[in-house]
């Protein structure tokens, strides 16, 4: 189960962070770290000495542009978040998080993604919105910035000890069990991207004033958990609605 979650960094500015994560990381039994767009350089006498000795994750963590091309082939992807937004997501405690990770991780092929954002502002409305969920630390309210490497080992130590209680045959049965064969994050993009392309050939949505249209449809879809096999019909109904309003598919 460890081997199949993904700690996702964005924007890090500072390399002692991200060998702090790596320390909190290795500490819990989790390897598989991706950087997106990191503000730093990321192999540096800081680092790797903050890493204690975790500093081979500092050398396989792989950098990405972009949040997408760090969770495309991620089943499940969950922001951390500090604070409300103005549009409401699925929320969950660590500790709920962690009763879902055995069910989630099942499928050999899933994988699950844990999305911290900058140490200064976070994660961006944009990012966590690309999030099947969001999970927030129940801090002090009147102290509750925490830094980066120890918000990684909060959700790292509730996903060692929910599988430490699903070897100890201590985990309750799930009461559903998610498909082994769900959409992965990025043939979800290409459906929204689907999706919004024909909502604009058909004059149903304006981009000019998208009131969070968008963003709605992307918390229904998300919030579903749509299979492959779902992703293709739905898709498939998009081709058939731009075909009978003559709508041209963008060419490849």
């Amino acid at each position: 189960m460890l081997e199949r979650i993904r700690i996702v960094l964005i924007g890090t500015s500072h390399p002692g962070n991200i060998g702090g994560v790596a320390r909190a990381m290795h500490n819990m039994g989790l390897a598989d770290l991706a950087l997106v767009a990191p503000r730093c350089e990321v192999i540096t006498q800081d680092s790797i000495s903050r890493a204690s000795g975790a500093d081979h994750l500092l050398h396989q963590a792989k950098v990405h542009a972009t949040l997408e091309d760090a969770v495309a082939d991620c089943t499940l992807a969950v922001g951390a978040s500090a604070r409300s937004r103005t549009l409401p997501w699925p929320m969950l405690s660590p500790r709920e998080l962690a009763d879902r990770l055995p069910t989630e991780c099942q499928a050999a092929d899933a994988r699950v993604a844990l999305v911290f954002g900058r140490e200064d502002s976070g994660l961006t409305n944009a990012e966590l919105q690309r999030c099947h969920a969001h999970v927030h630390i129940p801090t002090n309210a009147d102290f509750s910035s925490l830094n980066l490497a120890a918000a990684v080992q909060v959700l790292a130590y509730e996903c060692r000890m929910s599988w430490l209680n699903q070897a100890d045959g201590q985990a309750d049965a799930p009461a559903t069990v998610p498909s082994d064969d769900l959409a992965t994050h990025a043939e979800l993009e290409r459906y929204f991207e689907h999706l919004e392309r024909t909502l604009i050939g058909i004059d149903f949505h304006d981009p000019d004033q998208p009131r969070q249209l968008m963003a709605r449809l992307r918390r229904l879809y998300l919030r579903a958990r749509p299979e492959r096999m779902e992703m293709n019909i739905l898709r498939g109904i998009l081709s058939a609605t731009e075909k009978a309003a003559n709508i041209k598919p963008p060419k490849p």
